[in-house]
């Protein structure tokens, strides 16, 4: 297996040759798992952008959390002339039928931020195993020792195991040597925040509430998580982590109740998804996209060409990156932020 090398996506398919003329006739089926987590909205728009600006038509289904649902919006997608198909995976297994389908039809899928280990199937995706290298480095930065709890994502996606697996590899010698017990550790249904809320309720009253930092996986459950610590005068002081930027996020890493959110560029996603999908639909194989690299690492050890790009931690010394970047406005970063408490605030 080949060393991932995460990328940036400017990096990906140059614009090249890609023009409205010559994909006119494309239809990009997108399937999405749910519009419950603020960040699809942002990857939509991004995709939706890039189709029309190559001249590919843009449909789309919300399977709104359920997998059985998702595996007939698929089939609806197709029906409707999808010609390629974009699909985030509600359950990376369950949705391997609708996914054979197409194959079989001769329409490229895909595998948008969660995997689907088929190879024939394109992975698109951040290095996640990186992203949570990145949340237990921040967290153990300012809780090298004590109680730990691990709230991880869905146990339908794979990419919860390779967040903990990245997590692990940070913590696991202070956990081996004692300085970190783990009193905690649960998945989290759907990556619904609730679901966190609830792990980490019991989480507290288990311990008594000496729970000292927590690992989160994105930031809807470190949402969830904070509102947990909040009921008990908690937030702000146990370290929690999270990803993908969320705009609500990033107001807790300013106001000191969120440590990290590791921000994941999605209009970069986005609009390579869409590059990949026109490419694959006028015949280009997997292998030849721009920036691929074959990858073995899923849980099946499934060799799949995929493309990595690479994420960025953002604490309250940073918070000036993704405004910056006009990924969000100063005013919602330090909305209840004290004055002189944080920079990127001033």
């Amino acid at each position: 297996m080949k060393k991932l090398i995460p990328i940036v996506a400017g990096a990906l398919l140059s614009a090249t040759a890609l023009t409205a003329a010559n994909a006119q006739d494309i239809t990009v089926g997108v399937s999405w798992s749910n519009f419950q987590e603020e960040r699809w909205k942002t990857d939509e728009a991004a995709i939706k952008a890039e189709l029309e600006k190559l001249g590919a038509e843009y449909i789309s289904a919300d399977a709104q959390s359920s997998a059985a649902k998702q595996l007939s919006d698929v089939e609806s997608l197709i029906s409707r002339g999808a010609t390629a198909l974009i699909i985030l995976a509600q359950d990376s297994e369950a949705i391997r039928p609708a996914v054979e389908k197409a194959v079989s039809e001769g329409i490229p899928v895909v595998g948008y931020d969660r995997l689907i280990e088929i190879p024939e199937a394109y992975y698109l995706t951040f290095d996640n195993k990186e992203v949570g290298r990145i949340q237990a480095r921040e967290v153990f930065k300012v809780q090298p020792e004590g109680n730990y709890v691990f709230i991880k994502g869905s146990s339908s996606d794979p990419n919860a195991d390779f967040l903990h697996s990245g997590q692990l590899e940070v913590l696991q010698e202070a956990i081996d040597g004692g300085k970190i017990k783990v009193v905690g550790e649960a998945y989290t249904d759907g990556w619904l925040p609730a679901n966190a809320q609830r792990n980490m309720e019991q989480f507290l009253t288990a311990n008594n509430n000496e729970v000292d930092a927590v690992v989160a996986s994105n930031d809807g459950t470190a949402g969830g998580v904070v509102a947990a610590l909040a009921a008990q005068g908690l937030d702000g002081s146990v370290p929690v982590s999270g990803q993908d930027g969320d705009h609500a996020a990033l107001n807790r890493v300013a106001l000191g109740t969120q440590t990290v959110s590791v921000w994941k560029d999605a209009r970069e996603l986005g609009k390579a998804a869409a590059d990949i999908a026109v490419e694959l639909a006028k015949g280009k194989a997997l292998e030849e996209v721009d920036g691929s690299q074959k990858w073995s690492g899923g849980p099946s050890g499934v060799e799949m060409s995929a493309t990595f790009l690479a994420p960025i931690a953002i604490t309250k010394d940073n918070l000036d990156v993704v405004i910056d970047a006009g990924w969000v406005s100063k005013d919602t970063v330090c909305q209840g932020v004290a004055a002189g408490s944080v920079a990127a605030c001033n």
